[in-house]
């Protein structure tokens, strides 16, 4: 009988209810502060959302059935759980999201895309709020305002958008009613993003939208980030919420180095609070990003192995099998470092590596992160290999070089690979070496964790795996993309009379695991933000840390004029990346054909 996951949430969509809002909610206005703070604590035990008419029921790819633990205030299950039994609980009447009651006909929600006309806001935004829509997962009263500097009516708006919406969930019939329904939610106003004059225009349109109801407005900042602080002063003089919460998300990067990162943070608190500031680094809202914590600390078999008495070492690896195609310009002033690893791997280093936290709410899981970047040793430069691809014909097709692209300078010494050594300086990992490597057109696309653990002290076996010891290296492997993957290297019999061993994977597959489809990460992010929830959000005192970690070692390399190894267009990267990890006494996990 397939195995009953149980979940500590009453409905399908909310990617936050198990988790405390305590400490993101104001009590009162910060009388300092031009935007309003959150409300009032509710008294609810979770933030709950009407997302389907069984929402406590979960249909696996194999048949098998999951029902989920209902909320605190439900009594009938939980002394049904102490029976040891677990009860599918009918959905409630009122519904919670963040700080207010989505059944309320006196609350709104306000969501003002800035830089509406942008590939950012078309490609990710616009379809992750439609998903939210589609899932019933948005408040029964929302508008969502694309603002830009283009002259457009709300109707090419709406024909803009229309284009990148796709009825990808769950493949109802009635998706195309629903698309219609969602772009008549969906309204226009031209302006620049520095002028508090067409920011008054925009509030003045919100308010006839919210119609004398409680207002909430979140503004999604899609725009260079040299512009932020423009647009978070226009909007936070003319156009913040007079009555309930104001909200922005910033989007990376956040700086290039501690001092530009710092000046950015001071500049946007002269308008927020931090608990208004949600910078947002969508890999921290992948799946397999989020299930870090759940496998470790809900599974018994792991949390014991996370240490340095049994990791050897641990790999995070992202790769790209394409250029910049296009984005040379931005790229060229940041470099893959910045543009990766100092945000999407770290992040996913501090989740994999911190202490267990004192609870699940967002406070004490930043806490635990920020004293993992604080332990961090200096990077040296000698433990970072960089590249930059060349042009490369393969199979008769010809692949442009980096220095090809016509927005990047021809003597660009920007890195497109980076791999590097960082080590964490606590009880825990002492020794271990944490190796990163990112890079642009490798071969394949991939994102993964790859977890190997240290060989078997006095291994019986050692005759019957070959000569290659570590070809009989466990290994735990979290591919966060694509196809969306867990699976541990084991050590097996091959079946006969001899006594060969083979290694082969435990494998939980999503696709074939799970019906449902995986929302995308800015679906995720975008309900956290709506909720106020900001686990999935970068601190301040985060985004300081990782920067102190990164900023010697760029400078360093950036001063020295480090000349990057080049590698054909299309290849596995730089042979430098090798001896590095061999340094370490590492091989990539990634080079052979585990999957």
């Amino acid at each position: 009988m397939a195995a009953t996951p149980i979940s500590l949430s009453t409905h399908c969509c909310s990617s936050s209810s198990a988790y405390s809002n305590s400490s993101s909610i104001w009590s009162h206005q910060n009388p300092y502060f031009p935007f309003p703070a959150a409300s009032p604590k509710p008294k609810y035990a979770s933030l709950q959302f009407k997302c389907n008419a069984f929402p406590n029921v979960v249909f696996m790819q194999d048949g098998a059935l999951a029902a989920t633990v209902a909320g605190l205030e439900n009594e009938a299950p939980s002394k049904n759980l102490k029976d040891g039994l677990t009860s599918v609980a009918p959905p409630k009447e009122k519904n919670q999201i963040g700080n207010f009651d989505v059944s309320d006909d006196k609350s709104t929600v306000s969501i003002t895309v800035v830089g509406a006309s942008g590939d950012l806001a078309k490609k990710k935004i616009f379809p992750a709020l439609f998903a939210l829509y589609y899932e019933d997962c948005l408040p029964e009263h929302f508008t969502i305002f694309g603002y830009a500097r283009s002259k457009m009516t709300d109707a090419e708006l709406r024909d803009m958008v229309s284009r990148t919406l796709t009825c990808r969930i769950d493949k109802r019939e009635n998706c195309g009613e629903k698309m219609e329904q969602f772009l008549q939610r969906c309204f226009y106003h031209s302006g620049q993003y520095d002028s508090q004059e067409n920011f008054a225009e925009l509030d003045k349109i919100l308010k006839e939208h919210e119609a004398g109801r409680v207002s909430n407005r979140l503004f999604y900042l899609s725009i260079p980030p040299n512009i932020f602080v423009d647009a978070v002063k226009c909007a936070s003089l003319s156009a913040t919420a007079s009555a309930g919460w104001t909200r922005v998300i910033v989007e990376k990067p956040f700086g290039r180095d501690s001092e530009s990162s710092a000046a950015l943070t001071k500049s946007l608190k002269q308008y927020l609070t931090e608990d208004q500031i949600f910078r947002i680094d969508h890999y921290l809202g992948k799946e397999l990003v989020e299930n870090l914590s759940v496998l470790r600390f809900s599974n018994l078999i792991f949390e014991p192995l996370w240490s340095r008495q049994y990791i050897r070492n641990v790999q995070l690896i992202f790769s790209e099998d394409f250029g910049t195609e296009g984005r040379g310009g931005y790229f060229d002033h940041y470099g893959i470092m910045r543009d990766i690893m100092q945000n999407h791997l770290l992040q996913i280093l501090a989740l994999f590596a911190m202490e267990t936290p004192v609870s699940l709410d967002a406070e004490d899981i930043r806490n635990e992160k920020v004293k993992v970047l604080r332990s961090m040793r200096p990077i040296r430069a000698d433990d970072v290999i960089l590249g930059q691809y060349k042009s490369h014909t393969k199979g008769g097709v010809s692949y442009p070089g980096y220095t090809d692209d016509k927005t990047v300078p021809k003597d660009s010494l920007t890195p497109t690979f980076a791999a590097a050594a960082l080590f964490i300086d606590n009880a825990r990992w002492d020794g271990v070496p944490f190796l990163m490597k990112a890079g642009k057109a490798l071969h394949d696309k991939r994102a993964e964790i790859r977890v190997q653990f240290r060989n078997v002290p006095g291994n019986l076996y050692n005759r019957s795996s070959g000569t290659d010891i570590d070809q009989a290296t466990n290994e735990l492997v979290i591919r966060v993309q694509p196809d969306e993957a867990i699976y541990l290297k084991i050590n097996n019999k091959v079946p006969g009379l001899g006594m060969r061993l083979d290694q082969s994977n435990l494998n939980l597959l999503y696709k074939a695991r799970y019906s449902k489809e995986i929302p995308d990460a800015y679906e995720r992010l975008l309900l956290d933000a709506v909720e106020g929830e900001r686990r999935l959000f970068i601190r301040s005192d985060e985004l300081d840390a990782a920067w102190a970690l990164f900023t010697p070692v760029l400078k360093d390399l950036e001063e020295n004029r480090k000349v990057p190894e080049y590698y054909p267009y299309g290849s596995r990267g730089p042979v430098g990346a090798h001896y590095l990890a061999a340094r370490y006494n590492v091989k990539w996990g990634d080079l052979g054909v585990d999957e």
